[in-house]
């Protein structure tokens, strides 16, 4: 079921997102800065990868807007909104600084949350279950640069679709889906998160890592992933009753009118966004969606 962003804040407990991958040409920092300033949160965690330091390190590419996306999470902060930053594979560079609190923004690999209802989940990014990160970075690393091409096939198979009416699909996830590697590779993932936080006495585990958003009971055990601003689009939100479900933020309708250009932040109307010229332009009112809607190509 579709709704639609209304001007007033949406406000929940706690927010997770993950793999923002600044850095890259396909990171949806637009829609994310959107979906920041649609929402209010007292938690928000950054679940890993949100800059992919293997890709500057190829080729170097900051946009201006990436600036705004760290004001506003800075903003945030200062709007006693408490940040906790996870650390993930792509940005493992940041992990001499583990256990350093910069002002009140946490650096952690791994942590604890607890939510309204007592329940207790473990948070990570998840790269530490990767077996092919462990046993061969390189082959990891080639398939990144891959899933980066299958990236540039999906804008453009999204510009055909978009042409003829039909809305948001993501080529790269039925890539992922159809391949029998790719399936069994997700599912030793997930199961050894699941394993791991059966045996450390939590009611469950978010994670990111893999880019596929879900919330799937196990058992005992909750395993929920925030999937990714790259494809998907997608957060992870606590209500103050402890309930935590999936939203999909994205572009609900094809010749939605977009609000123009500039920077309107409504939670933010006395501290105006700088760098303005670099914020996401002719952007489009996003729309929260709670389950995945399959559909062909076209």
């Amino acid at each position: 079921m579709t709704q639609r962003i209304c001007p007033k804040h949406v406000k929940y407990r706690t927010i997770w997102i993950s793999d923002v991958h600044l850095g890259t040409k396909h990171s949806q920092v637009g829609k994310l800065l959107e979906f920041l300033r649609e929402t209010e949160c007292e938690h928000l965690y950054i679940v890993g990868d949100f800059i992919d330091g293997w890709q500057l390190r190829r080729k170097w590419y900051w946009a201006d807007e990436y600036n705004v996306l760290i004001q506003k999470l800075l903003r945030k902060n200062r709007k006693n909104t408490r940040v906790t930053f996870l650390t993930g594979n792509h940005d493992e560079f940041l992990e001499k600084f583990l256990g350093i609190s910069f002002g009140t923004v946490r650096l952690v690999e791994r942590t604890v949350h607890t939510a309204a209802n007592g329940k207790r989940y473990l948070v990570l990014h998840g790269h530490q279950f990767d077996g092919l990160m462990h046993f061969n970075r390189l082959l990891d690393r080639v398939g990144s640069a891959l899933y980066d091409r299958i990236l540039d096939l999906n804008v453009w198979i999204n510009r055909i679709r978009r042409n003829f009416g039909f809305g948001y699909w993501s080529f790269a996830s039925y890539v992922k889906l159809k391949a029998k590697s790719a399936v069994k590779y997700v599912t030793d993932y997930e199961e050894s998160m699941i394993r791991f936080s059966r045996k450390s006495g939590m009611d469950g585990v978010i994670c990111g890592h893999i880019h596929r958003p879900e919330i799937r009971p196990v058992g005992d055990v909750l395993y929920m992933n925030c999937g990714d601003w790259v494809e998907n689009c997608t957060a992870l939100v606590e209500d103050y009753d402890g309930n935590i479900r999936l939203i999909r933020f994205h572009e609900s309708d094809v010749h939605s009118p977009g609000r123009g250009e500039g920077t309107h932040d409504a939670g933010d109307r006395d501290e105006p966004d700088v760098a303005a010229a670099g914020a996401s332009r002719g952007g489009r009112a996003g729309g929260f969606e709670s389950d995945p809607q399959p559909a062909g190509i076209l």
